[in-house]
Formats: structure tokens, C-alpha cells, sequence
């Protein structure tokens, strides 16, 4: 099932923006086989509960050692897609660089994701989303004006600009290599993602639409129609009221239509603007709020927790919350009306499937016990 069954793809156990661009493949239907750590695997190993490990299978190598180099080297002739998250020239230092797969599948896609990229200065350096989104421009617009930035999680870093940009750019050498019948090593790098995602911001500061400062823009928390407000019960409502229409509509809701406020645009006026909504939604509760602005256009919202959202009507109508393991987490997207995602299967023990692959291989059970007693695999 999934508009990629039959693509096979070998992922390099790692952290985050990876598994992440992994998830997406194999909910996507792709056949996702991760190689974990050797020493990693067993009886005693606990099985994963975050949806990044969901939907794959699992096989434990030593890639240390030369044997368990070339298990790795016969999994890649029979794959479409590898994916490593190593830094720059630790694959090499091991034995399956680009060159060496590429002698062994030149329709190989080897897809790799970094913080920083496989060059430039920064590229041998650790870091984490923070740093990447800092050197990058995301981070600095976001914040109240005169604060500092507010880190957003690692969303924009790990997530959006890493391995969803991982996923994108396998796709498009998959795509690419319909037509070439070659692979090619897809460079992602979270600095370069990140950058990516503000391409609009650009556009809005070329055209004189964009403050450089933080908070002091339509859509940076700036604008008192673009914001979050705190109601009576303490929870939060989201505000974005840009267009005309949407801003009559929650003057209404407010019962502010006739209050004699500044024009919506009038930026000498937002002040007043922010202390009478900030007012007004205070004296309500969230929910409450919710109900006053139920099926208007003024688009108000409630800010729900990661328990609430799942809940939510609309979620509930697309289904867009699942249970895997027991776990309840996001469901793949996006929609397909030909060839939809599966449901996830939950995540496997570290070395699950690894005798069920060596098998496959063609290696005896003798054989392969060989190998686990020499610790080659797990």
C-alpha cells in the first residue's frame, strides 16, 4: 500500500531529522530497513515508542567490522535509496562512501543529512536545530519585539527544514533516476533547509513588507490581529484576522464593531488595538470563545496541547491522529485517492529481522550464528 510500495530504501540508525525523512518514506509505503548498532540489539533491548521508529524493519551490524561492512555493501545492491546521518566523511572512514555503492548499484540514491552539509567551514562542527536555524535567519524573527528569539522546539531545523527536505529531495532523485536510470548522492543539510523555509520572508523584505526586527511585522506576533491572546481560564486563543472580511468578523465576535478603534492597519494604532483584544478575550473563557466564533470566518481558534489536538472535530473527521504500539501520534500524510498510506506498523526491537534478512541474503543459520558470536551482528 502507499504510492512507494516497492521502493526499498536502508537507513543508517540515527537521531531525529533522519529517522523523521524515514518515517515519511515508509508510511508512504516504502520498505524501510534500518541497520542499528550491533551492540545495540538483543532480548534485552527495549523496544522504541516515538513515531519515528514506526514502520520498519530492523537488523543489527556491526559496521566496524569488514564483515559487517560488506552485509551492508550486499543489503545496498538489492536497495533503491541509503540514508546516513553521519558527519561529513565518517561514511567514507567506513568503508561505503558514495563511490563504493555506487561500484555496487549505480541506481543507488545515497541520501545524506547533516546539520551544516558535507562543505564549508562549519561542515566538520557539531550542532544542534538551535544553532543550524541561528545561522540560517530562522531563529532572529522569531519573538516578541525587544526579547529575545523563542527556540520553535526543533521544528524548523530537525523536522521541516531536515528531514522533510531529506524526503523531498529522495523523491525528486528517484523521479530523476526514472528517466537517467543513475543515482546520485542527495546532500541535505538543515542550515540549507531551515534557510529555505524563510524564502518567503525575503520576498516580503525585497518588497518593503518586512520589518528587520523582531515582532514588529504582520506575522511575527507584531500585528495585534495576527496573535495569541490568554482568556479568562488561563487557556489561549490564535488570532489571524488579516484580510478585511476576517477582521470585521472578529470585531463582531468581540462585540467591538462600533467601539471607534483604530483602522486595522493603522500601526500608530496597534497598541490600542492589542490592550482592547487582550481585554476582551480575558473576559471569557477559552472554550467559551470558541463557541462565539464557531463557524465564522474570523479565524479564531483555541491553541490546543498535544493531548487536546487529536480530540479535535476536525482531527477526528480525517482521521488524522493514529495508534501504533499503543502510542497515540500523528497519521501519515499527506492524502492519496488511488493509493493510500498504510496504517504504521509500531516501531521494532533494535535487530528484530535480522536473521530473517541474513537469510535472505542466502546465509545459513550456522552461518549466521557464526556472526552473532563474533559480534559482527546483533
Amino acid at each position: 500500500m502507499g504510492p512507494l510500495n516497492g521502493v526499498r530504501v536502508v537507513e543508517i540508525a540515527s537521531l531525529a531529522p533522519a529517522p523523521f525523512g524515514c518515517m515519511i518514506l515508509s508510511d508512504l509505503g516504502a520498505d524501510v530497513l534500518r541497520v542499528d548498532r550491533a551492540e545495540r540489539c538483543g532480548p534485552e533491548a527495549r523496544v522504541p515508542t516515538d513515531p519515528l521508529s514506526r514502520g520498519r524493519r530492523s537488523i543489527g551490524v556491526n559496521l566496524k567490522d569488514q564483515e559487517g561492512l560488506q552485509i551492508l555493501l550486499r543489503l545496498i545492491e538489492e536497495a533503491d535509496v541509503l540514508v546516513e546521518g553521519f558527519r561529513p566523511g565518517v561514511a567514507e572512514r567506513l568503508g561505503f562512501g558514495p563511490e563504493v555503492c555506487a561500484a555496487r548499484n549505480p541506481r543507488l540514491v545515497f541520501a545524506r543529512m547533516t546539520g551544516w552539509g558535507q562543505d564549508g567551514p562549519l561542515a566538520p562542527t557539531a550542532g544542534h536545530d538551535i544553532d543550524y536555524i541561528a545561522i540560517s535567519g530562522a531563529l532572529g524573527p522569531i519573538g516578541r519585539a525587544g526579547e529575545r528569539p523563542v527556540p520553535p522546539l526543533n521544528l524548523v531545523g530537525d523536522f521541516g527544514g531536515g528531514g522533510m527536505l531529506l524526503a523531498l529531495g529522495i523523491l525528486a532523485a528517484l523521479v530523476e533516476r526514472a528517466n537517467s536510470g543513475a543515482g546520485q548522492v542527495v546532500d541535505a543539510a538543515m542550515v540549507d533547509g531551515s534557510a529555505l523555509l524563510t524564502s518567503f520572508l525575503y520576498g516580503m523584505l525585497a518588497a518593503g513588507a518586512w520589518q528587520d526586527r523582531r515582532g514588529s511585522n504582520l506575522l511575527d506576533g507584531g500585528a495585534p490581529f495576527y496573535d495569541t491572546y490568554v482568556c479568562a481560564d488561563g487557556g489561549c486563543v490564535a488570532v489571524g484576522a488579516l484580510e478585511p472580511q476576517f477582521y470585521a468578523a472578529l470585531l463582531a465576535g468581540l462585540g467591538l464593531t462600533d467601539a471607534g478603534l483604530p483602522p486595522q492597519h493603522d500601526r500608530s494604532g496597534w497598541p490600542v488595538l492589542r490592550e482592547t483584544f487582550a481585554a476582551a478575550f480575558a473576559s471569557r473563557t477559552r472554550d467559551a470563545w470558541t463557541q462565539v466564533f464557531a463557524g465564522t470566518d474570523a479565524c479564531v481558534f483555541p491553541v490546543l496541547s498535544l493531548t487536546e489536538a487529536p480530540v479535535h472535530p476536525q482531527a477526528a473527521a480525517r482521521n488524522a491522529f493514529v495508534e501504533v504500539g499503543g502510542i497515540v501520534q500523528p497519521a501519515p500524510a499527506p492524502r492519496f485517492s488511488r493509493s493510500p498510506a498504510r496504517h504504521p506498523a509500531p516501531p521494532p526491537r533494535p535487530g528484530a529481522d535480522t536473521d530473517g534478512v541474513l537469510a535472505s541474503l542466502g546465509l545459513t543459520e550456522s552461518e549466521v550464528a557464526d556472526l552473532r558470536a563474533r559480534g559482527v551482528i546483533g
